[in-house]
């Protein structure tokens, strides 16, 4: 016995060890990528600055915090600001002869893809060159690529060239037919987030928005693609909806691009170009390196312009990579009371969320903007809850693309009464006040409750075209007419006075230096980029384990589905929320 015992305190001791050791190594290996991220790149000259398959484009920190265990993820992350400042700081870089864009799958929003296409067409003004080669080219990929000066294709490649899309699918019968109820209160007959619920087809306001925001987001890019590839329009059309990019030789015939070649062949295209022989050694720097290697000045220590970033759902409570009203009161507040911070800029990219946090966000925007400038940039959504909270601004940048407005309300409560009951299940509920058992999951909200919550959907929106109309300067009946949940173009939102301006994020940063009376400034981001040391500790904890098993499983569409009915801090009766999103893919 005596034996069993020491046999088994041995194996316990050396599992020990083995923990602390492999845990040491981690610890080690995160120390030495640290030290690897933070050493500067050294620039050689004769350099083509690279955009290859492996760089993401995102639009705020906190969508490169990625597991530190997710090893077979190899995308490197930059964010759109660093990639717009990467091209311009290239224009007049002389160790930087051109642009390579090597890129099939593109990772990035339609405005972002609109800022970078911007930038490549001043990057062309320099005289550099900029070429582009594909494989497999996805949409995205070739409307940036399309703005160079020579796109290869490989003679065995494709170009998904197809035009936008948007598929919604409609769920009454589904739910009638097993037995789930929906109870839905909406103010705005364009709040069509609850249409799927209540049709089987798609309402003729609901067509009506969708048709001309799809053909609002397509169109600038279409004529875009043509004059670059110098196409006729009605020939472009004839392209698109033919899918002649599918067939290289189709391609190649209809001007998609300029020569059918392997990628050996298009590296001593860029050789020839740099005057290189095909035996020297092809000097490329990456994106990600690139921004790395900018100097860094402390000129502008003491004067900052802070990027508050509010990229995703609006959520109740506390959490990571979304916004959650209690994190990002306590971001506004630190840059509130920061001294060295003169000037704000709010970078919305979010389709909207929870009403109540949502609200909570724009009063402590409200308190900021009383000590220093706050202006608004619009990335690809700034819509329902989203715009809500730009209400605090004194300026709004949008982006031609963003889908801007949906201001409405809506409530959606499910409850199973027939199927519980079609499967044995009945349910009896004592109560001590008329409306104590306002919601059951069998039995549905009571009428009581149905009243109380139609009057504070309406009270939330009339709350709603209140700030809106307060900061637009225009009416109620104003912002109501041109409200009821319809979503906007940015193009079509300047237009009607739900934004001031068409500009990029850059051009909001500029913007806010001017307010601010600086000249000399340096550019911090908010909420900061979780230290590997923090996403250590982040990955082990169990919710955050259990959590990337699921979104591994079913897709992170799918799992943001999933957590609405699981999380109990993503529940709100209220809610301001985009009816769909658009994906150019």
């Amino acid at each position: 016995m005596k034996g069993f015992f020491k046999s088994v305190l041995a194996n316990i001791v050396a599992i020990m060890i083995i923990g602390a050791f492999f845990f040491m190594f981690i610890v080690m290996m995160i120390v030495a990528s640290t030290f690897s991220e933070n050493k500067k790149p050294h620039v050689k000259g004769n350099s083509v600055l690279t955009l290859d398959f492996k760089t993401h484009i995102i639009d705020s920190p906190t969508e490169g915090d990625e597991s530190i265990f997710s090893f077979a993820e190899k995308n490197k992350t930059v964010l759109i600001y660093d990639m717009l400042q990467a091209i311009k700081n290239a224009k007049t870089d002389d160790n930087i002869k051109g642009i390579s864009i090597e890129t099939d799958g593109l990772k990035a929003g339609m405005t972002q893809l609109d800022d970078m296409r911007s930038a490549l067409e001043d990057f062309k003004k320099s005289g550099k060159f900029v070429y582009a080669y594909g494989n497999a080219v996805s949409q995205p990929a070739y409307y940036l690529g399309s703005v160079a000066d020579q796109y290869y294709l490989n003679p065995a490649g494709a170009i998904e060239l197809k035009g936008l899309t948007t598929e919604i699918l409609f769920m009454k019968s589904f739910t009638e037919k097993f037995g789930i109820g929906m109870e839905i209160i909406r103010h705005g007959k364009y709040k069509s987030a609850v249409e799927p619920f209540l049709r089987d087809d798609m309402s003729e306001e609901n067509r009506e928005q969708t048709s001309i925001l799809l053909n609002d987001l397509w169109s600038p890019k279409a004529h875009k693609m043509a004059a670059s590839r110098k196409i006729d329009t009605a020939s472009f059309r004839t392209v698109v909806d033919s899918l002649y990019g599918i067939i290289p030789d189709l391609s190649l015939q209809h001007k998609l691009v300029d020569r059918l070649i392997q990628k050996t062949e298009y590296d001593n295209i860029l050789k020839k170009k740099l005057q290189l022989t095909e035996k020297d050694k092809l000097n490329k720097i990456s994106f990600t390196k690139y921004v790395r290697s900018f100097d860094s000045d402390n000129f502008g220590a003491d004067n900052q312009v802070a990027i508050l970033y509010a990229s995703g759902a609006i959520y109740n409570g506390e959490g990571y990579n979304e916004i959650y009203s209690n994190n990002f009161v306590e971001e506004i507040k630190k840059i509130t009371e920061n001294k060295k911070i003169k000037a704000v800029v709010l970078r919305i990219n979010s389709p909207g969320g929870s009403a109540n946090a949502s609200d909570e966000i724009l009063f402590n925007l409200q308190q900021l903007k009383k000590k220093k400038p706050l202006i608004v940039s619009f990335g690809d959504y700034a819509a329902s809850g989203g715009y809500y909270i730009a209400m605090a601004a004194d300026r709004i940048y949008s982006e031609p693309n963003t889908l801007t407005g949906s201001i409405g309300v809506f409530g959606i409560i499910p409850y199973f009464k027939e199927i519980a009951n079609k499967n044995g299940l009945n349910s009896t509920a004592i109560n001590t006040n008329a409306n104590s058992n306002m919601y059951s999951p069998i039995n549905g909200v009571t009428p009581g409750g149905v009243s109380i919550l139609t009057k504070s959907v309406e009270q939330t929106y009339k709350r709603f075209v209140h700030f809106v109309a307060k900061n637009r300067n225009k009416s109620f009946e104003q912002i109501d007419k041109i409200g009821g949940g319809r979503v906007w173009s940015g193009v079509r939102a300047k237009e009607i006075g739900l934004v001031d301006e068409l500009g990029t994020l850059n051009d909001a940063v500029a913007f806010a230096a001017k307010q601010a009376k600086m000249s000399d400034y340096k550019v911090t981001n908010y909420p900061k980029k979780v230290s590997k040391f923090e996403q250590l500790f982040k990955d082990m904890d169990e919710d955050q384990l259990s959590t990337r098993l699921i979104k591994n499983k079913i897709g992170a569409d799918n799992y943001k589905i999933f957590e609405q009915f699981t999380n109990p801090k993503l529940q709100s009766r209220v809610m301001m929320d985009l009816p769909f999103q658009v994906k150019f893919d």
